[in-house]
């Protein structure tokens, strides 16, 4: 008897177009994600049961658009499964939707408090964040949690995330080069993680140290390199 499988006669992620072809319209929606993702790589260096899309398309249905968030985190599904990496998140194959979606708004608001906000709740996206860089009379990020249906806004900065098991949060910190505000991570305790850029500081500053005690003792730590 044949046997039939109904996701033989779905699309897959090599069938469908990565993204919407809409370019970013400001450079933060591309460098805040880059950002958590890249902290990530690092804190979560030995697991591969998470997967960080920046500007990646989400399907949720065979014959709809896309949604392309600016970010967005899965628990629970493959980190790497192929060399050429995902093309893009396609619900049917990855069977979870995703833990977090980030929106970074920019200069033209494109439904993030309105439009996409209902779409995520209604894939059952549990977190919900929404950056404004431009905000002056509300805070500028807003994590929102699902509970029966409905996005609920979170207090605190950072707010911690049980079912990622980090916080999210933003201050003022430097990143390639630029000082300014931006996403990071944190533990429970509220400390933020560093980033790449700070860990290879605070390695070099590590070395300096280490070097300045050897000199100290009549040790020239030089004396091997040649």
């Amino acid at each position: 008897m044949l046997k039939y499988n109904p996701l033989d006669c779905l699309p897959s992620s090599e069938d469908l177009p990565d993204s919407d072809d809409t370019p970013v319209d400001n450079e933060l929606q591309d460098l805040i994600p880059g950002l958590l993702k890249a902290i990530l790589a690092l804190l979560w260096a030995n697991r591969w049961d998470w997967f960080f899309g920046v500007d990646m398309g989400i399907y949720y249905e065979p014959n709809e658009l896309a949604i392309v968030p600016d970010g967005f985190l899965s628990i629970g599904v493959e980190r790497f499964f192929h060399e050429d990496l995902r093309l893009s998140y396609l619900l049917w194959e990855e069977n979870r939707v995703p833990t977090l979606v980030l929106e970074v708004v920019s200069h033209k608001r494109r439904g993030e408090y309105s439009k996409k906000k209902e779409f995520y709740a209604e894939m059952e996206v549990p977190y919900y964040v929404v950056y404004n860089p431009r905000r002056r009379k509300k805070p500028p990020l807003e994590v929102y949690f699902l509970v029966d249906g409905q996005y609920i806004l979170q207090q605190g900065n950072p707010v911690w995330l049980p079912e990622i098991g980090l916080g999210i949060g933003a201050e003022r910190g430097t990143y390639q080069g630029i000082t300014r505000e931006w996403l990071y991570w944190y533990d429970q305790q509220e400390t933020r993680f560093l980033t790449p850029e700070e860990r290879i500081v605070q390695a070099e500053q590590r070395a300096e140290r280490l070097a300045a005690q050897l000199r100290a003792l009549g040790i020239d730590p030089d004396a091997g390199d040649s």
